[in-house]
């Protein structure tokens, strides 16, 4: 699937990627919302009724990631919930083998999320991924997120990298044709993003089941 001999640079977004998705799916859409009505003494589903229409219209923007965004907006401390719930995060499978292996073979390894940094620390934390990586990077630092061009280019200059010799990995299909867009050659969906969710429908990209299938000569 992959001409390994032309990648140099191994790009991989980290949620729905990388980790299993059901651990943010569940935080944003069962535990945010038991928490909101609980402090404000709604049923659960008017909670929903409430906080979804918010998520979708910041979907795609820096707030939609930022933890301190959503703990001033809902007044609760986010960044203490996700700590709660940390035993669910989870990495997919193939995943380090994978990147042991892309290691071995002299690629550069560059995780790219738009993940506000107490979550990508708590889930480096809690998984111990960081380590196999040449470079983290997280779209806060840069100030767009990776749905915006703007975010590539700023990219390219902390992480100077060559967008013909680039694989890129991601769940969301809004992020993988602004990569395109940018230049990168090689794009990559993920069908099972969240592991007790349906397969995705990819669209015009390329997907993987899991990180077993791919790897130079592993």
């Amino acid at each position: 699937m992959i001409p390994w001999h032309e990648i140099r640079h191994v790009m991989l977004d980290m949620d729905g990627t990388l980790l299993d998705l059901h651990f943010d799916n569940h935080f944003w859409r069962e535990h945010v919302p038991r928490c909101y009505a609980e402090q404000h003494g709604l049923e659960i589903q008017d909670a929903r009724d409430q906080l979804f229409p918010k998520y979708r219209a910041l979907e795609g923007t820096m707030d939609w990631y930022c933890v301190d965004y959503w703990s001033r907006e809902l007044d609760l401390d986010i960044a203490a919930l996700k700590t709660d719930l940390a035993h669910l995060i989870s990495i997919h499978p193939g995943v380090t083998a994978f990147l042991d292996c892309i290691r071995r073979a002299g690629k550069r390894a560059i995780l790219v999320t738009n993940a506000h940094a107490m979550s990508l620390n708590l889930k480096m934390e809690q998984t111990g991924l960081a380590g196999h990586f040449d470079t983290l990077v997280c779209a806060h630092d840069l100030g767009y997120p990776k749905e915006d061009l703007r975010f590539w280019r700023r990219l390219a200059r902390r992480v100077p990298f060559d967008p013909a010799a680039t694989l890129f990995v991601d769940d969301s299909l809004p992020i993988l044709r602004t990569a395109r867009h940018y230049g990168i050659r090689h794009l990559l969906a993920v069908r099972h993003p969240d592991s007790k969710g349906p397969p995705r429908d990819t669209g015009e990209f390329k997907a993987i089941e899991n990180f077993a299938e791919l790897g130079p000569g592993c």
